[in-house]
């Protein structure tokens, strides 16, 4: 077995970590193409293993997932900023937490709530009007966090208080823009950017302790036992704010576990979530006859009326609204979803460090090393892919999908610490442009290929601007 794995040589001091700061989404895939499963580089100190083998990334991340753990080096701002919520968090804390939530996610309760989702994507599309332009990203942002202020927290915010929210993430995303200096300099040294990054944490603060007080009373909240109520039904409210409230009354919650949670719930649950709708209407865009077969399948399985024989525009369509009842039925859709999810992972990497030295590749990897496992390399590597760049959403098809190894796709991650919200992240998507897609067409006004900016997630880096275009 070899030792070391190949790799570039990076710089003194800096290691490769200029060359990934200037664009990493480049470096992976030179990577990825010229060292096949696992490479070797330096992030300024840091040793790192990047690994895109399937079957190595599935023990990762399933089989042998006790073995890993998250990094330290993501507890630094991003601890600052999430705490120990059930993205960070490990073992025992992990586990109680998973558990305490895993009711929230139960796909027997997001199925009777599948109303309200389109309830709230049916609120966005009534403010738009044909011929305007909005901002897609803005737009995706603010319908999915009004879903998981809906569905997990139990509240609704107004106009100004969700704006609030939306008007932090800019100051947050940059603080996680990847930067050579804070690769070589220690988390102690203060750099630019540190306040407003403090800044936007405490107005974050600031809306869920409000949110939090408002709730703290509300009926069914206090003294009811959640785990004799799991079901919801005709029990207490089982939103994750809610089981979370009744833990704190028993003493199995302390104060900052919960602003820890609904921190993680309100960051992580919507944006994902915004960034696979904003680079779906993107695609769409981009590529008419995929838009149209998507439109064709909402009007088919919504059985919209109201069309001219030669498919022509009209208004209103008279089709049920979209529903839980829809969205197994919507395929092509899904097959799109997946797609953009494949191009354009929103969650672009994922970094895991081993507790005891292993194997990797062929390759020894010690205790304690930094693993990246690059959804971006693999998802568009042409060892698993046929013309990886190429939008192409049959590539999802159940005869085409069969011969993939498993872990070429991963968007929510994999095994015990997979996205608790998957499920409801799908869920989203679909009925959110089934909703859309009934009324509109979102034609994109910038240029492409589109330029991407790394943080947390990876966003676009201009304006996602479209023009609504009235079926």
């Amino acid at each position: 077995m070899s030792e070391t794995p190949p790799g570039p040589k990076g710089e003194p001091l800096f290691g490769s970590s200029r060359r990934y700061a200037r664009d990493p989404f480049s470096f992976i895939s030179a990577l990825e193409e010229t060292y096949d499963d696992v490479a070797l580089f330096d992030m300024g100190p840091m040793d790192t293993y990047m690994v895109t083998d399937p079957t190595d990334i599935e023990r990762v991340l399933v089989s042998e997932a006790d073995t890993f753990r998250k990094p330290d080096f993501q507890n630094d701002a991003l601890g600052d900023l999430l705490g120990d919520g059930l993205l960070l968090s490990e073992g025992d804390t992990w586990q109680q937490q998973r558990e305490l939530a895993n009711p929230a996610f139960q796909m027997s309760r997001l199925m009777g709530m599948a109303d309200r989702v389109t309830g709230h994507a049916e609120s966005m599309v009534d403010g738009w009007s044909d011929g305007r332009t909005i901002n897609a990203e803005a737009e995706m942002a603010r319908v999915t966090l009004n879903v998981i202020l809906d569905l997990m927290m139990g509240v609704e915010l107004s106009d100004e208080r969700v704006q609030t929210v939306q008007d932090q993430l800019e100051p947050l995303g940059r603080r996680f823009e990847p930067d050579p200096l804070r690769f070589a300099m220690p988390e102690w040294v203060p750099m630019p950017g540190d306040e407003e990054f403090e800044a936007a944490v405490d107005n974050l603060d600031a809306v869920l302790d409000e949110i939090i007080e408002t709730r703290r009373g509300t009926e069914g909240v206090e003294g009811v036992d959640q785990v004799s109520q799991a079901s919801g039904e005709g029990g207490p409210p089982m939103d994750f704010l809610s089981v979370l409230l009744r833990a704190q009354n028993r003493g199995e919650q302390s104060a900052w576990q919960l602003r820890d949670e609904m921190m993680t719930m309100l960051l992580a649950g919507h944006d994902t979530t915004a960034l696979t709708l904003t680079y779906t209407w993107f695609l769409l865009s981009e590529h008419p006859e995929a838009e149209r077969r998507v439109q064709q399948e909402v009007d088919e399985v919504l059985d919209s009326e109201g069309r001219s024989p030669s498919g022509s525009a009209a208004k209103p369509h008279s089709g049920d609204r979209p529903g839980m009842d829809h969205v197994r039925e919507f395929e092509y859709l899904e097959w799109v979803i997946n797609e953009a999810m494949r191009l354009y992972p929103p969650v672009f990497t994922i970094f895991r460090e081993p507790t005891e030295p292993v194997e990797l590749g062929g390759y020894q990897v010690p205790s304690g090393a930094t693993i990246m496992l690059p959804q971006w390399g693999v998802h568009r590597s042409e060892r698993y892919w046929d013309d990886p760049e190429t939008f192409d959403p049959e590539r999802f098809s159940p005869d085409r999908r069969s011969d993939r190894p498993r872990f070429a796709f991963f968007p929510f991650g994999g095994g015990p610490r997979h996205c608790i919200g998957k499920h409801l992240s799908l869920l989203e998507a679909k009925l959110i442009v089934a909703t859309v897609v009934s009324e509109y067409e979102l034609d994109f006004q910038g240029d492409a290929p589109l330029e991407l900016m790394p943080s947390l997630t990876m966003h676009p880096r201009q304006t996602m601007e479209m023009e609504l275009v009235e079926r």
